[in-house]
């Protein structure tokens, strides 16, 4: 029987460790705070303000919201940014995308504060990740991906992993996260050749492609470790991993289940980058 990669004790854990994190804090005299900065009323940004609102609060990390006008223009949306950015009482910024077409995501991941973007939209720390500096804010989902791996007690070192897909927010940057944990790493992509070949070889198979129910039971083996980035509809209204769950599950060693699995831990990450973004703001 395969083994179910449960997002829910690896949540459990991080969160008891947070919310000792933010007491000592409170004690310091320091409340982490998180920035939220949501553009017009889409039902599903509204519903993912409130869900993370409520982690937030779980822990004892506060919020502000900015609240934002669909049609606001670049030039006041970067006031506001800009406010933020100044402000010594907020430690994290997250802003909820895609933005309306009038804002340049292009201009705006240069302008959010570095050292207070928890969910990787700067490119200067993204090019830590590059560099293998482990002292910026990394991309939240490869960040998920790691933890669950460690969590499960799952050896990276001298381990072979095939990443497939080739994303700037998911398979570049684990790429290089788990080079850093001396895992030897294949990333495959949608010009790949023999990719069930190359999967079925791996010991960890990471999908971030980005299509349902891409991955059956032709890519993996018994001793496959198989961890399901992606969110899809599956055409029937319910989500769907990037792997088919139902042809996988019995054949493989261990996989993440969707939803429930990286998404979920995915959130808990964004809490324990305000924390850091917290501490290291003591330090400067």
């Amino acid at each position: 029987m395969s083994e179910i990669l449960s997002a829910k004790p690896v949540v459990l854990a991080l969160k008891n460790n947070l919310r000792e994190e933010v007491a000592k804090l409170k004690d310091a005299g320091v409340n982490p705070l998180l920035g939220i900065i949501r553009v017009g009323n889409r039902p599903d940004d509204v519903y993912y303000e409130n869900s993370i609102i409520k982690n937030c609060e779980s822990i004892g990390i506060e919020t502000k919201k900015y609240s934002l006008a669909e049609d606001i223009e670049m030039q006041e949306f970067t006031e506001v940014l800009k406010q933020v950015n100044d402000d010594p009482s907020v430690h994290g910024i997250l802003i909820f995308r895609p933005l309306p077409k009038q804002l340049d995501e292009d201009v705006i991941k240069y302008l959010i504060a570095p050292n207070k973007d928890i969910d990787c939209m700067s490119p200067l720390n993204l090019v830590k990740v590059f560099e293998g500096d482990t002292g910026g804010l990394v991309p939240c989902t490869p960040a998920a991906v790691i933890e669950i791996l460690k969590h499960y007690q799952i050896e990276l070192k001298g381990k072979n992993v095939v990443v497939m897909g080739r994303s700037l927010v998911v398979g570049k940057p684990l790429s290089m996260m788990l080079l850093q944990e001396n895992a030897t790493v294949t990333i495959c992509h949608s010009k790949t050749q023999d990719m069930q070949q190359i999967a079925k070889k791996a010991d960890i198979i990471v999908a971030a492609m980005g299509k349902a129910k891409l991955i059956d039971d032709s890519y993996v083996s018994e001793q496959s470790i198989v961890i399901d980035v992606g969110i899809n509809d599956d055409g029937n209204g319910k989500i769907c991993g990037d792997v088919d769950y139902d042809a996988v599950v019995d054949k493989v060693k261990a996989i993440t289940p969707v939803p429930g699995g990286v998404g979920t831990v995915t959130t808990a990450i964004l809490l324990k980058h305000v924390v850091k973004a917290c501490r290291q703001s003591l330090k400067n």
